[in-house]
């Protein structure tokens, strides 16, 4: 089987000849920049080079997807954010954010602008995928990401505001839920139309290490269900954090894979939910995949695979400085289950 057809196989409970091996964010390396001449912050802008870059987690990694944008800030800048260039170590670019102040306040009625997907970058985006549909030809996956709308509110409002809001008045919070639900579906679809295979949700805020279980269940939860079910593709979610208090519900959102953060017992998510979810996942980004070595990582990926990881992948964003080694050894895990 080829990438694309092992993920799909997978997501309809069909027979695969082996563990798929890809990820849900961010997969760029400087290595792989060097071997593919492809830098940041060219990366981030440009879909040409976008493309190129995400394109090494297929050609160089042996990836059964490739997985753009690789930061979190097209949807927000595209709905008045300002943009925050990623700060330079010994001549080598990070990734961006978005900067203070928020286009909002808390009492403010966000819009959704008409050229929404005209706006800032998200056109380079869309190129990027458009690009990387004439280079896979559907021997790989194409993973196209947007971001949660917990995590696009707190962009619009700010951190804190949104946190407060949760405690003391979350009826304010609906307004920017509904426009960031709108702004990432808006997205995904463009995504999709562009040549995505599969959409990936990063929704960081939403983490129960921010916000509470109970105002995941009784505010985010609704936006998600709604954003996915307007998605016609396969969908993953990815929350970081120890997500086990939530889990639950994002098994009930339509969500077919779950990409689990490493703090997240794997196996007590499988005791949770359903056998139709998907669990992604496996290694640890910062603690093994950029500070150990293969044996170790070759270690973690099989105590993963026995809690219950179907889809071998970084527990979140891979570490720019992440030796190639250590990702090429998560795949010779998964081609020998």
């Amino acid at each position: 089987m080829n990438g694309k057809e092992r993920i799909f196989n997978l997501c309809n409970q069909k027979v695969i000849d082996r563990m798929p091996c890809f990820a849900a964010n961010s997969t760029v390396t400087y290595g792989q920049m060097e071997a593919v001449d492809a830098f940041w912050p060219e990366g981030h802008q440009q879909g040409e080079t976008m493309a190129k870059q995400a394109l090494a987690a297929y050609t160089i990694l042996g990836f059964d997807a490739v997985r753009v944008p690789f930061c979190q800030t097209f949807e927000a800048v595209a709905l008045g954010c300002k943009y925050k260039p990623s700060d330079s170590i010994e001549g080598l670019e990070g990734v961006p954010g978005v900067d203070e102040p928020p286009p909002y306040g808390i009492d403010d009625t966000p819009i959704l602008p008409g050229d929404f997907l005209s706006r800032g970058k998200i056109p380079e985006l869309l190129k990027a995928v458009s690009i990387l549909k004439q280079e896979v030809d559907d021997q790989a996956s194409i993973v196209g990401g947007i971001i949660g709308p917990m995590t696009i509110a707190a962009a619009l409002v700010g951190i804190v505001p949104l946190l407060k809001a949760t405690f003391k008045t979350p009826e304010k919070l609906t307004p920017f839920l509904e426009v960031a639900e709108q702004a990432g579906t808006a997205l995904a679809l463009a995504l999709i139309d562009a040549g995505a295979d599969i959409i990936c949700c990063e929704d960081m805020t939403a983490s129960p290490e921010l916000i509470a279980p109970h105002t995941y269940k009784d505010i985010e939860f609704e936006f998600q269900s709604k954003q996915f079910a307007a998605i016609p593709v396969p969908k993953i979610l990815h929350i970081c954090g120890n997500v086990a208090p939530i889990v639950e519900w994002m098994a009930q959102t339509g969500a077919d894979i779950l990409s689990l953060d490493p703090k997240t017992d794997a196996a007590l998510v499988r005791e949770k939910c359903s056998g139709d979810i998907i669990l992604l996942g496996g290694v640890d980004p910062a603690n093994t995949l950029l500070m150990k070595d293969t044996e170790s990582v070759k270690e973690e990926c099989e105590i993963s695979i026995s809690q219950g990881i179907q889809i071998l992948a970084p527990g979140c964003a891979v570490a720019p400085a992440t030796p190639t080694e250590n990702l090429l050894a998560m795949v010779d895990v998964a081609k020998k289950h």
